[in-house]
């Protein structure tokens, strides 16, 4: 807001489209006054001298949209984004729970209006509909059909192209074009017009996609009078921790990820989850994570006027088979090391901590993938050496690959002496060289691009004070003219 405007002064958002600052969105004020969406900042400000603008923020806008729908998940798990400005409910077979749907509604449009959100609803029988008629229903109908046939034809949600010729036909309402043959409609409209009228009137079935998947296993507790206290709280998760670990080992399966969810009286949510590196169903272990979990949190855990619902999901779940224990009692060390790895993982981050596992590649900094220590993924035995030989690679590689300056007895040869970080280094002794052929169909020249595309020839050596590399000429002298070298990892 600018210096000098009336708080009570009309406010849009606006936006730069086609070179020119325009309205994105008014506000109820300003739509009363005149102002829609698209119109220029100009020309409303010419009308409305105090008008308040803001810079649209799409961003925002989007996850606001995303925590509106987290918040309705307490009326339907199977919930829609349609962007920038709708939510669609799929609420088959829930609405009996909240009194019908009627009282649904009205629960909803009460939480969203102590949030300042003012909410155009309607219920049909396919999303089509139900989306059009929230949009452009501006007198109630006898009955679905006659409600949708009433509207006007800009809910098939067409190009201004295709809506210019519809009006130029002669067909303002729905009703107009359900009346006309469809093959007719198609030839001089599209097929897409006459797809979108099928929708409309339910005559072609168009599911919604939800924007989460159904987790396999879910509880919740409701309460009468909205909770505030963070003990409270999680003695409530912990119950419904363990009724869902009863359901697991009922199943005979593990959880590797949880998320509780909690609903607060004024529509917002809180959310916490957590992931671990081994299925489980350890009460005390789940627990322990969410409480790292909430004491990690950058914002407290806010309650505002209380929760009233909680809700806790398995989102993930993989078998879980018996566990020898030691013969001396205790946990083995590899359960050990998983609770570690997942206190870690969910103080720090899941991205924080890593594990190294083999990956089928014969290009050398590909034969390893870096990945985050809770994702579970299959054990392959990494390469072993022979004993009584010193290793052909070190353990430590440069990313990239540094190069060097290199002076060789003959063009094909190993090193004689190279320069690397301005140190002269007389070479002693050498093994190799170990050829490396390219991957064909990522064959590139120039300098190394971190593919493998050039073939390389790997070299051992030894300088005059004892230090070992690992050093290799990337490309042959028919594949480039002037192959470069790099040294690629040190020996201990």
């Amino acid at each position: 807001m600018q210096k000098g405007q009336q708080l009570d002064a009309p406010c849009v958002t606006i936006s730069k489209i086609k070179g020119a600052l325009r309205i994105a969105s008014p506000d109820a004020q300003a739509q009363r006054l005149g102002l829609n969406a698209g119109q220029t900042l100009a020309d409303a400000r010419a009308l409305y001298p105090d008008l308040i603008t803001y810079e649209a923020d799409d961003a925002a806008d989007a996850d606001w949209l995303e925590r509106l729908a987290t918040g309705c998940e307490r009326y339907t798990p199977l919930i829609a984004l349609q962007s920038p400005d709708a939510l669609i409910l799929d609420i088959s077979g829930c609405a009996h729970l909240f009194g019908g749907e009627a009282a649904m509604i009205a629960d909803i449009a009460a939480r969203f209006a102590r949030a300042g959100l003012v909410v155009r609803h309607a219920t049909a029988s396919t999303p089509a509909a139900a989306f059009a008629l929230a949009c452009y229903q501006n007198v109630p109908a006898a009955d679905e059909s006659a409600a949708v046939k009433r509207l006007s034809v800009a809910a098939l949600g067409l190009g201004s192209q295709a809506m210019l010729g519809l009006k130029r036909a002669g067909l303002n309402t729905i009703s107009d074009l359900a009346s006309r043959p469809m093959a007719g409609l198609a030839a001089r409209f599209g097929e897409e017009a006459v797809t979108a009228l099928r929708r409309l009137l339910g005559e072609v079935d168009q599911p919604i996609r939800p924007r989460i998947i159904l987790p396999q296993i879910e509880v919740e507790r409701r309460f009468a009078e909205p909770i505030a206290h963070t003990e409270f709280v999680l003695r409530v998760l912990g119950e419904l921790i363990e009724e869902a670990a009863r359901i697991l080992e009922e199943r005979k399966t593990g959880g590797r990820r949880f998320a509780a969810t909690l609903f607060r009286s004024d529509g917002l949510t809180a959310r916490l989850d957590i992931e671990t590196g081994q299925p489980t169903r350890d009460t005390k272990l789940v627990m322990r994570l969410l409480r790292e979990r909430i004491d990690t949190l950058s914002d407290p855990l806010d309650p505002g006027f209380g929760f009233d619902m909680i809700r806790l999901a398995v989102v993930r779940t993989e078998p879980l088979a018996p566990t020898q224990l030691q013969l001396e009692g205790g946990s083995s060390e590899q359960e050990a090391v998983a609770a570690l790895v997942d206190r870690l993982s969910v103080r720090l981050g899941k991205n924080r901590i890593h594990r190294i596992i083999p990956r089928n590649s014969h290009i050398p900094e590909q034969a390893q993938l870096t990945l985050p220590a809770v994702d579970n993924v299959p054990p392959v035995a990494w390469p072993v050496a022979a004993t009584d030989e010193p290793p052909a690679r070190p353990l430590f590689l440069f990313d990239p690959p540094q190069r060097i300056e290199v002076v060789a007895q003959v063009p094909d040869g190993p090193p004689h002496r190279f320069r690397w970080r301005r140190s002269l280094h007389e070479v002693r002794r050498f093994e190799g060289p170990e050829r490396i052929a390219g991957e064909w169909w990522r064959r590139e020249g120039g300098e190394y691009s971190g593919n493998g595309g050039l073939t390389r020839d790997y070299y051992r050596i030894e300088d005059a004070r004892g230090r070992r590399f690992w050093v290799f000429r990337h490309g042959l002298y028919d594949e480039k003219p002037d192959p470069s070298w790099y040294v690629h990892g040190l020996f201990a």
